[in-house]
């Protein structure tokens, strides 16, 4: 029996972050999916700059904005006629702390080959072709079966496997949601002539139905996305999409020139009853199912491997078995509070923009934030933790914050030694942070923050594993 210290079934930007996140940290991880190559459609095109933070820390940045674009304004036509463009988003000037500051749009095949890349390059690899067909778990780890008779025991293992999760299934936890719009959608990626590559072209119909065709950056391709008519039967084969061109635009049906993937589905929200069961684990959309409006079904997926893999080396190192607890109580009640907002987005309440770039959120109720002030500043305990100027007066005296935070490390601002191998310092924090000490996670959240380093410092850096 082949062995493992995590197990990650699914090869999405969530499993994928997940194994960069782990090899760059010495964990012994394996990847597997169950199909035979990486995902092939353009699904989620929106990386949103708190995801794009990460993306820096996991040293894929430069690829995503080499390979990405700004999100087009929207042109609306009616009878073959251009009749006024719209912004897709609301404007915000960013500010000192915020180095991204608009969505990217880049396909998730694109995206996927990115992280893909990186995780070989770092020594990582997926096993593609592997079917999980069930799991037992045990007080010491978890024994998964495979459809080839073969099994792999992993210390723990996590379900990046999609809203059809076998992992979750296996576990026998049930979702809890709503179906978002009663008519059914198409997505596909195709090529076309006839249209500008400028807008983001909309073609709405009397009836309330819709089709867009969204020119994809990096490519020679559009995403369509089409809101059928309440009871209609989907039809994603070429030449159905091509009618489908056809019968919403001014365009032709020979007009489509390539169909390279197309898909229906029926937009829904559903939450996983729990996130964690035991040794295994449920992140992405195996946990959270989002309407794709407002991006953030892929960009939270991010943040659940981003918030788990720091605390699965930690507890792999040495650290208390009930950080893990805190996996499932910040990301399922953040999932809960995306899963409204992309509900909003896609019924028109909520316009995308401040609300969508989930710079905002944060951990301020995680039993993990420990406040130790009596009169906190700007930047609290559980709070992103922003970017800014080093301190004119620290040895790294004109670099950044998110230079000194890169990496698996932790951060300690307002301190001049170290208190425990493994922590980076600064002798002072921003005046942008407020007066006061700040422990930085590995994930860019404040975990702890006190008026002077006490032994309440020391206290939180045991519960948490560094010794």
């Amino acid at each position: 029996m082949d062995t493992t210290d995590v197990l990650i079934v699914g090869a999405g930007p969530t499993g994928l972050a997940l194994g960069i996140d782990l090899a760059r940290r010495g964990v012994a991880a394996q990847l597997v999916e169950r199909a035979d190559a990486l995902f092939p459609g353009s699904r989620g095109k929106g990386i949103q700059p708190r995801t794009q933070e990460v993306f820096d820390d996991l040293g894929v940045i430069d690829a995503v904005l080499a390979s990405s674009g700004p999100y087009p304004d929207r042109m609306m036509w009616r009878d073959g006629e251009r009749v006024g463009e719209e912004s897709m988003f609301e404007r915000f000037e960013p500010d000192a702390g915020t180095p991204y500051s608009a969505p990217r749009m880049i396909p998730q095949w694109r995206t996927q080959e990115i992280l893909y890349a990186r995780l070989t390059e770092l020594g990582g690899k997926v096993a593609f072709g592997r079917e999980v067909t069930g799991l037992t778990q045990d007080a010491d780890g978890v024994d998964v079966a495979f459809a080839d008779g073969t099994t792999v025991r992993a210390r723990y293992v996590v379900g990046a496997d999609g809203g059809r999760s076998a992992i979750r299934r296996a576990l026998g936890v049930g979702m809890t949601g709503e179906t978002v719009d009663p008519s059914p959608f198409v997505v596909a990626d195709l090529r076309l002539r006839g249209l500008d590559r400028v807008y983001w072209h909309a073609f709405p119909a009397p009836d309330g139905s819709a089709l867009g065709l969204c020119p994809l950056a990096g490519t020679e391709e559009f995403q369509l996305a089409a809101r059928l008519p309440e009871g209609a039967a989907p039809d994603v084969s070429p030449d159905g999409v091509r009618e489908l061109v056809a019968r919403y635009t001014h365009l032709a049906a020979e007009d489509v020139t390539e169909v390279r993937w197309a898909s229906e589905f029926r937009p829904r929200a559903a939450l996983a009853d729990r996130f964690r069961v035991g040794r295994v684990f449920l992140a992405g959309d195996a946990a959270h199912v989002h309407s794709p409006a407002g991006g953030q079904g892929l960009n939270t997926s991010v943040q659940d491997a981003y918030n788990l893999g720091w605390k699965l080396e930690a507890v792999l190192r040495g650290a208390p078995e009930s950080l893990l607890e805190t996996y499932e109580e910040e990301r399922r009640a953040n999932a809960a509070a995306m899963l409204e907002l992309s509900t909003g987005v896609h019924r028109g309440e909520v316009q995308r923009g401040r609300a969508t770039v989930q710079l905002g959120v944060g951990y301020r109720e995680s039993s993990l934030s420990t406040e130790t002030r009596t009169d906190p500043g700007p930047v609290r305990a559980g709070d992103r933790a922003p970017d800014a100027e080093v301190p004119g007066d620290a040895e790294v005296s004109g670099g950044r914050l998110f230079d000194l935070f890169r990496g698996p490390h932790w951060t300690l601002l307002g301190a001049t030694a170290p208190p425990r191998a493994g922590v980076r310092t600064l002798p002072s924090a921003p005046e942008s942070y407020g007066p006061g000490v700040f422990l930085i996670r590995p994930d860019g959240y404040v975990g702890w923050a006190g008026a002077t380093a006490t032994a309440d410092l020391a206290a939180y850096l045991d519960g948490v594993g560094v010794r």
